[in-house]
């Protein structure tokens, strides 16, 4: 399993958001390049970001610094946030981000997303869904920066685009996210479980190493982080099985 660092940006700086609320942001006195740096020479091959004033309004604020990010060419980009249109979705792409990553359009307008596998390639599109659990134990998709509940299950939504060889999904339970609780282990070994074939990317509650490693067991093939890495609360010794560029004392 590799770790993916995320930065989300909001106004061109660096904030978290608990549980997705954007009037609980914590902001980090740190620039994006810093981050990548920082990033790139801990090991990491790839580098999760989000443009938050595109994912609530549809703005793009942030694309600017997204690709000029993209130019650094030191780590690979998946990028997202208020991707709504083939033409957002080819100038991402294009301004050299090598996934980019959808989000509720993939619950809303899934046809739509559908023909994106086709145009752009499986390898290159990211589908997030962020999923509460039901009282059943049932996964359901939120969407619109998690201000609506839709009743469509994680595992119909991906149904959904079982036959464009659907690779790369990122899962975020939002009751975990950002909160420093622990990831939802369950939620994501029986992702691994009904759908083998996924590239399974765990987002939310990462704190420690040991977290981590339980990803690791339960069949995710990636991991986001944003806080824990953010306050330095993984040591870089532990991140280092989980970064594929890293260096290992000799």
């Amino acid at each position: 399993m590799r770790l993916i660092p995320a930065i989300d940006l909001r106004g061109g700086r660096c904030v978290r958001l608990l549980r997705g609320d954007f009037d609980a942001e914590t902001r980090y006195e740190v620039d994006a390049f810093e981050l990548l740096e920082k990033y790139a020479d801990l090991g990491a091959d790839w580098l999760h970001v989000v443009d938050l004033d595109g994912a609530k309004d549809g703005s793009g604020a942030n694309r600017e610094l997204i690709t000029a990010l993209a130019r650094r060419h030191r780590i690979g980009l998946q990028a997202g946030g208020g991707l709504r249109s083939t033409a957002a979705v080819a100038a991402m792409l294009n301004a050299g981000v090598g996934r980019v990553v959808v989000g509720s359009l993939a619950v809303t307008a899934a046809p739509q997303v559908r023909g994106w596998f086709d145009e752009f390639g499986v390898e290159r599109v990211v589908l997030a869904f962020d999923v509460r659990v039901d009282a059943a134990g049932v996964p359901r998709c939120a969407i619109h920066g998690w201000r609506e509940q839709s009743p469509l299950s994680l595992w119909d939504a991906i149904e959904q685009f079982a036959d464009r060889g659907l690779k790369h999904v990122l899962c975020t339970d939002v009751s975990r996210d950002g909160a420093l609780a622990g990831p939802n282990i369950g939620l994501y070994a029986e992702a691994a479980r009904r759908f083998s074939g996924i590239e399974w990317q765990a987002s939310g509650g990462i704190r420690d190493a040991r977290d981590l490693h339980e990803l690791a067991r339960a069949g995710a093939a990636a991991a986001i982080s944003g806080r824990a890495l953010l306050e330095e609360l993984i040591t870089p010794e532990e991140l280092r099985p989980f970064l594929p560029n890293a260096s290992f004392p000799a």
